[in-house]
This record gives C-alpha cells, structure tokens and sequence, in this order.
C-alpha cells in the first residue's frame, strides 16, 4: 500500500487487502482523521489491482464504537464535515459508501457500537470472535438510531433491531444472537478470528474479480428495487460478463486441473 494513516493499518497480503482500526486507545471510536482517512483507504484498495478481497478489522479489544464523543464534545467543529454528509445521507466511511464493489469481509473482534454498526451492515461477509457484542448508544445519549438499524434491518428480522435501538447502552447483542438472526456467518475463538478471516478471504480471492464485482453489484442492487426490476438489473450484469477471457479461463483451468489465472479487475470495475 503507498498511503500512510494515522488512524488505520492499511496493508495487503497477496490478494488479500485489510483495513484495520487503528484507535484501540480510544476504542477505535472515528474521530475527523479517521472519517477522512477511510474513504482514502477504500479507495485505495478498490483501486489496487492486486486486492481482490478487503477485510475489515480492528485492532485492541474493540472493533469499532462509533463517533468519537470525546472530540464531539471538545472540539465539534472538526467534526462538521461529517455533519454535513450525514445530514445530506453522503456518507464515506464504508465501502459501500464509497460504491467499492470488491468484497468485503467484516471480522468483529470486540464491541461494535453506534456508527461501527455501518461496517457490519455494509459488509458482503460477517464474522465475529465469541467476545464480540454489539449495541447501538444513539437514544442514550439522546440522539436518533436511523441509518446503522435501517440498514441492519435488511439482514435481520426487525424485532431485534428495534430492541437494540430502543434498549440503547443498556444492553448488548451477543455474536452468537447475532449469529442467530443471520446478521453474521460464523463465531471463532478470539485467538482464531484473524485466521478465519484470512482462510474466507483466501477462498472468496480464488474467484474470478470481475465476476465478483458484477455478482456485489447485482445482490446489492436488488435490495434498492423490487424483484422484476432487480432481476432484469441483475441480468443486464450477467450479460456483461459475456466475452469476458474469464469466462473462457474458468472452464478452461476447471478441464485441465489447475487454479484459473484470472484478469486482474479494471478500476473502473471496482468502485464508482
């Protein structure tokens, strides 16, 4: 990776981006450097040909708990910008904020909280570590729960959601409870979720990117409309893929008994 962060670990192995939190001092909490520094950062990894899978982590004992208050509190100008997208519903922190069409793999090591709730609702793919708990502050601190349990409600039965959002600080959702109402796919032993999160992404980068991309495009797009029309949007990607020298190398390497030598995705194929 070229950039350098202050707030994140940005760094790739083999096909494999990650995008950590790098705040465990502060709970990985956003403050203005983080919320400029990670629509950089997903940009960066779309645009890198050589990712082809992004997982999405935190370092310390927290995955990520939102806002950074304590700034808020301090110094609310530095977090006016921030103000402005959210009031505008503009904003840049997740990779499908940024329209990054790579997967996205969320690998929950701790407490996600308020806003950290965005990076598992926008994720393709959740795990978690059993000491992973999630719970939404927002009417807490007497502010209103709308995009993170709006988006959540698409994974998850809205009973739940509700009560999260209703129940505040005062209660936490377990990863096996999120696992239950299908918010995430597997539970791991602390010690084992970076591994399992690397040996997924391992898997989901043997696919062909383009292929990919166009399959996030289409399974994300279905959820902005209804069936008929998702159906013919996710016809349309299809088709696109048609002559595409991955779709002659897929059975090609299938026949002769070896792993595909995929075209790297065009950038233009990646996000926007």
């Amino acid at each position: 990776m070229s950039g350098s962060y202050e707030t994140l670990e940005v760094t790739r192995e083999g096909h494999v981006g990650w995008l950590v939190f790098d705040r465990p001092e502060a709970g990985n909490a956003m403050d203005a450097t983080m919320l400029a520094e990670l629509e950089r950062a997903w940009c960066e990894l779309a645009d890198d040909p050589e990712v082809r899978v992004i997982v999405n982590t935190g370092n310390g004992d927290a995955f990520q708990t939102g806002l950074d208050v304590v700034q808020l509190a301090r110094d609310p100008e530095a977090l006016r910008e921030q103000s402005r997208r959210t009031k505008r519903a503009e904003l840049r922190i997740t990779a499908w904020h940024n329209k990054v069409w790579k997967p996205v793999i969320a690998a929950v090591n701790g407490a996600c909280a308020g806003g950290g709730l965005h990076f598992v609702a926008d994720a393709d793919i959740v795990i978690a570590s059993t000491e992973a708990t999630f719970l939404d502050p927002h009417v807490s601190v007497g502010q209103v729960s709308a995009f993170e349990t709006i988006a959540l409600v698409r994974m998850s039965p809205m009973e739940p959601i509700v009560r999260m959002a209703l129940t505040g600080r005062h209660e936490r959702m377990t990863a096996e409870r999120a696992r239950q109402l299908g918010i995430l796919s597997e539970v791991v032993e602390p010690e084992r979720l970076r591994d399992a999160a690397r040996e997924l992404a391992e898997k989901v980068a043997r696919n062909s990117p383009a292929a990919m991309a166009a399959t996030k495009r289409a399974l994300w797009g279905a959820l902005e409309t209804g069936l008929t029309e998702a159906c013919r949007n996710g016809a349309r990607e299809l088709v696109s893929m048609w002559g595409h020298p991955d779709q002659v190398e897929g059975p090609r390497a299938f026949v002769e008994r070896r792993e595909p030598v995929w075209q790297p995705l065009d950038p233009a194929g990646a996000r926007g």
